[in-house]
């Protein structure tokens, strides 16, 4: 079964004032469920990315917003795109999943990653670690997220992370916690932990990127001895979905100067057009070997939007 998720990575809406943001929001998750969508992720961030928007832009924190969210909804699944792991201690992160888990009656997904964006780090005290080091707790995190997802008492000694009789109670409602996806294309160390300790990989780029991110997956999987079938791989990209050709190209038009992408640029990152248009674009990365898509959508994207999205793709299933 294809998996169909959507991301918000903007929470601005010009016409929404600050004590009704929350309210567009759970609209926008709301309609990405009666859509059909299976799952529903924000961002792991405390401000705007520069791909997505300027710094001062809205930013909500992650999980807060998820166990909102979960109060609204009753089918579709939860996560970060993707948590940053040197925001949280991974125990603490095993915590708040749980308690996203526990909060949505077993709908929680951990998204993580080794975090990239070292300004917003730097700004809220965080430290930066050198790459070798995050991915160091990136692979900590794994370990012991998984650990208390699955034992109600946990002791794990990684490289910077230790537990020492970590309790976890009540477990996850989901039966072996929640699917563990990790983020990015790194061939060396993200796709090898992904191989050793995921349930979900998503990576980004065109047609041969996926083909060839996948091809690498698949030969980590080999070496550490699992079945490269047991991970759902997805891509996340830009979806702009119209009622007609014409005016899926205005937006098209319009998203492309807004965020300074030329036409060579565009396979990387956007799939539109009419709602076949947008389904056949879409099912090109499925034939490429994935399990699985999720979309974002031009900030400011209305619940009527999110449902014309869930038309085109439900032609995937």
């Amino acid at each position: 079964m294809v998996h169909l998720g959507l991301q918000l990575p903007s929470f601005t809406f010009p016409d929404v004032p600050d004590d009704r943001l929350f309210e567009r929001i759970a609209a926008i998750a709301g309609a990405a469920e009666d859509a059909g969508f299976d799952s529903f992720w924000v961002m792991d961030h405390y401000h705007q990315i520069a791909s997505v928007g300027p710094p001062t832009d809205p930013m909500l924190e992650a999980y807060t917003v998820l166990a909102a969210v979960a109060a609204r909804t009753a089918r579709i699944q939860l996560g970060a795109m993707v948590t940053g792991v040197t925001y949280r201690n991974p125990a603490f992160l095993a915590k708040v999943v749980t308690t996203l888990d526990a909060v949505s009656s077993g709908r929680a997904i951990l998204g993580i990653g080794a975090a990239w964006n070292d300004e917003e780090s730097l700004a809220y005290g965080y430290p930066w670690p050198s790459a070798t080091e995050r991915f160091e707790r990136l692979e900590d995190a794994l370990r012991i997220c998984r650990s208390m997802f699955t034992q109600q008492t946990s002791t794990v000694r990684g490289t910077i992370h230790h537990v020492d009789g970590a309790i976890n109670v009540p477990q996850p409602v989901r039966p072996g916690g929640p699917p563990i996806l990790v983020g990015g294309g790194g061939e060396q160390k993200t796709l090898r932990l992904t191989a050793r300790y995921a349930d979900m990989w998503n990576g980004f780029g065109d047609i041969p990127t996926i083909r060839h991110k996948l091809d690498v997956l698949s030969e980590h999987c080999a070496t550490e001895g699992r079945d490269r079938s047991e991970i759902v791989a997805t891509r996340l990209g830009t979806l702009i979905v119209a009622q007609t050709h014409d005016e899926a190209d205005r937006r098209r038009r319009e998203w492309q100067a807004a965020h300074n992408v030329g036409d060579d640029g565009l396979a990387m990152r956007l799939t539109w057009g009419d709602r076949d248009e947008a389904s056949a674009g879409a099912a090109a990365f499925l034939d490429a070997g994935l399990q699985g898509l999720l979309f974002n959508m031009p900030a400011g994207s209305s619940p009527e939007d999110v449902s014309l999205a869930g038309e085109a793709l439900s032609q995937l299933r």
